[in-house]
């Protein structure tokens, strides 16, 4: 049986990490590798990711610079043969999203997979606030600025020896440039899965705070610049407003799967 590593970047992450623990522990796919990198967390988090990660088997505590320092980080620990990344703010649907992933996997063509993610409310899970509904990657939907919500896309881990890790000159869109050379300028084939595998807090480092959300969409533009992608500056604010609109409407019907509030 392949395994399947999941990294989860953490820092101060107490009052959330509880969540993305359980929804791992509750994982129907046998072979799970479930690594902890931790920021030298203030808080209890170690503790908790210690008692409550029944399928952790590294915990990893230490300085770093930042969520992407992390990731990279991971990768170093990672020996399983697909990689994905659930974060502390973040939690699996369903039981059964490992196997989902691990059933597309089983095509030797399938080099990376991706789905859909629900943005929830910080402190009320149960209210979906937005959805994010992913499509099939095709380098016309990357040059009009779409790509896959990061926490939902699997790769083999051959495909970061080809990619490489993430580039920590951006501090905000780190994983936009990743997912952007590695669909964009190395042309990785992705299968998409139309189901919600994520349910993300909103809030987080670009959460209502303008200057962030300013800082970021810089970053993006010069990642599509770095990667030639060709995307005019009124075509991309036009598809982000339109994207982030619709995801607000498809909130109101989105009958969406919550695996700890079914337990």
């Amino acid at each position: 049986m392949a395994k399947l590593t999941l990294l989860t970047a953490c820092y101060n992450s107490a009052e959330t990490v509880g969540d993305t623990l359980k929804s791992v522990n509750a994982q129907n796919y046998a072979n799970i590798e479930h690594i902890i990198i931790d920021g030298a967390s203030r808080d209890n988090t170690v503790d908790i990711c210690e008692t409550l990660g029944t399928r952790v088997t590294k915990i990893v505590s230490e300085r770093d610079k930042g969520i992407y320092d992390a990731y990279n980080k991971g990768l170093t620990h990672a020996t399983g043969d697909i990689v994905g990344f659930i974060n502390s703010d973040d939690y699996y649907a369903t039981g059964d999203v490992c196997s989902e992933v691990m059933a597309a996997f089983e095509d030797p063509s399938v080099d990376a997979v991706h789905a859909d993610l629900v943005y929830v409310n910080a402190t009320q899970t149960d209210i979906v606030e937005r959805h994010w509904q992913s499509k099939p990657i095709t380098r016309k939907a990357l040059s009009s600025g779409f790509i896959p919500a990061h926490p939902t896309v699997f790769l083999r881990r051959e495909v970061y020896d080809r990619v490489g890790n993430f580039d920590l000159t951006y501090r905000l869109a780190a994983d936009y440039e990743f997912l952007l050379r590695t669909f964009y300028t190395h042309e990785v084939s992705s299968c998409y899965i139309p189901q919600i595998w994520v349910r993300m807090r909103s809030g987080g480092a670009t959460g209502g705070n303008v200057k962030s959300i300013l800082r970021q969409n810089n970053e993006i533009r010069a990642a599509q610049q770095k990667h030639g992608v060709s995307c005019s500056t009124a075509r991309f604010y036009t598809v982000k407003i339109a994207d982030r609109l619709m995801q607000r409407v498809r909130a109101q019907k989105a009958k969406a799967p919550d695996l700890l509030a079914a337990r």
